[in-house]
């Protein structure tokens, strides 16, 4: 009866011990068996913070420029302009009507440009419909004063007078703009010096004429300006009316274009402040 009595006694706690260890165990999970081998680390799952995320295209949200946080793109050169920066911006156009392209705001930051670029702008400044009014203007002055008597009065000398007036104009902008600033690889475009006062400004607006920057940045002698201009003079010399007084006449062209540009350099300079301050930057 004793051995008996031993025998349950066992039996019961070996059950007791194999009921409490089954529920410890999550429901449908294996128990661990006797000839189980220890596992090692790295097949043991990961906890729940370092185990490895998959990100979607849903899950990158886009930044402040666009495009998604996680984007490791490197972005072409663009133009910048300070935020913080609370000068007056140069405008695509000056009342609305004078083309404004080749002028540079004092806080942008624009990359070089290539030669299509320059040929663009050239274009662009040749062809823009207020170089249509302007052309018309001159050869009006041009006819009033009879610069060239052989053209005539009247209709057919003011055709006579706004042709050439448009192809000097137009010459000289691919000469200047396009043309020398590729050979050279000069910066045909005019930076905005933005401080100062007005003599300072002026002053620096009509060196630009002499002085402008390389594709790299760095200060150089205009010759894109005093040669495209000069050589702009010279092949006029090829559909003018031949005189006595050519070259005479093509100084006269040349110091003219000087002049015209130079003073648009000086309304590039002063226009975003005139916007802001007369015109509160409608235009």
């Amino acid at each position: 009866m004793r051995r008996w009595r031993v025998f349950w006694t066992v039996v019961v706690l070996v059950g007791g011990i194999s009921g409490s260890a089954a529920g410890a165990q999550q429901p449908g999970s294996p128990g661990p068996s006797l000839i189980d081998q220890p596992s090692s680390a790295a097949s043991r799952p990961l906890p729940l913070q370092d185990q490895p995320t998959t990100k979607t295209p849903a899950d990158e949200k886009p930044d402040n420029n666009g495009k998604p946080s996680g984007s490791s793109a490197i972005d072409s050169p663009q133009p910048e302009v300070d935020a913080q920066d609370q000068t007056p911006q140069q405008t695509r156009r000056i009342l609305w009507v004078i083309p404004n392209y080749r002028a540079v705001s004092t806080s942008a930051h624009l990359p070089p440009l290539g030669a299509k670029g320059k040929f663009w702008l050239a274009t662009q400044d040749s062809f823009d419909y207020s170089s249509f009014i302007f052309a018309g203007l001159l050869a009006g002055i041009s006819m009033a004063n009879a610069s060239e008597p052989s053209f005539g009065q009247g209709a057919a000398g003011f055709g006579q007078y706004y042709a050439h007036t448009f192809a000097d104009g137009t010459i000289e902008n691919y000469m200047t703009e396009a043309i020398l600033p590729t050979l050279t690889k000069q910066d045909p475009r005019y930076y905005t010096l933005g401080q100062g006062g007005f003599f300072k400004r002026t002053g620096y607006a009509v060196s630009r004429l002499f002085i402008t920057r390389t594709d790299s940045g760095r200060n150089t002698f205009n010759v894109s300006e005093i040669g495209g201009a000069g050589a702009a003079a010279g092949i006029g010399n090829a559909y003018y009316p031949a005189r006595s007084s050519t070259w005479v006449k093509t100084y006269q062209r040349w110091g003219t274009q000087l002049a015209l540009d130079g003073t648009g350099d000086v309304l590039k300079e002063f226009w975003p402040e005139i916007n802001r301050a007369i015109f509160h930057n409608k235009y």
